[in-house]
Formats: structure tokens, C-alpha cells, sequence
């Protein structure tokens, strides 16, 4: 998975969501935690989104689960730096 996320960080910009809803996933997923995000147009197409979780395995959500993050470039190279 993290030679996936660090082939993906030189095609385009690293992207976060934080989780507005958790409904039926509490133990997976923090309210108003930031999670990266993966491109995945075919989970796109069904309004689901792709995100890695802190054990750096992905999974799939609804899309209305996660509100898009605006950060600063010298925030997103931190976070997308951390493990």
C-alpha cells in the first residue's frame, strides 16, 4: 500500500477529507478526523470514496460521510509525510 500512496503522490496533489458522519461505522471512522484520500473513479461513480485509515489499509465509504479539506501546501506535505 505504500509504495501505491507514493507512486500516486508523483501523479497529483495528495488529497484529504475529514469524516462529518460515521453512521454505522464508529469503530472505523472518527468524526472530524482527516483521512487521505485515493482516486478511484469507479467508487466515485457508485458515490463512494476511497480513504486510508491509520493502519494504512484503504476502504470504501459514502462520499457524504467525508467534506473535502483545503490545506496549505506546507500542511499537506506534513500530513501526507506522517505515518
Amino acid at each position: 500500500m505504500l509504495k501505491v500512496l507514493e507512486q500516486m503522490s508523483k501523479k497529483q496533489p495528495i488529497r484529504f477529507l475529514v469524516c462529518v458522519r460515521n453512521d454505522g461505522y464508529p469503530e472505523a471512522l472518527e468524526l472530524r478526523k482527516l483521512y487521505r484520500a485515493i482516486p478511484d473513479a469507479t467508487a466515485a461513480r457508485v458515490d463512494m470514496v476511497r480513504v486510508v485509515d491509520e493502519s494504512w489499509d484503504d476502504y470504501l465509504y459514502p462520499k457524504g460521510f467525508f467534506a473535502p479539506v483545503r490545506l496549505t501546501p506546507p500542511a499537506r506535505k506534513a500530513l501526507a509525510a506522517a505515518r
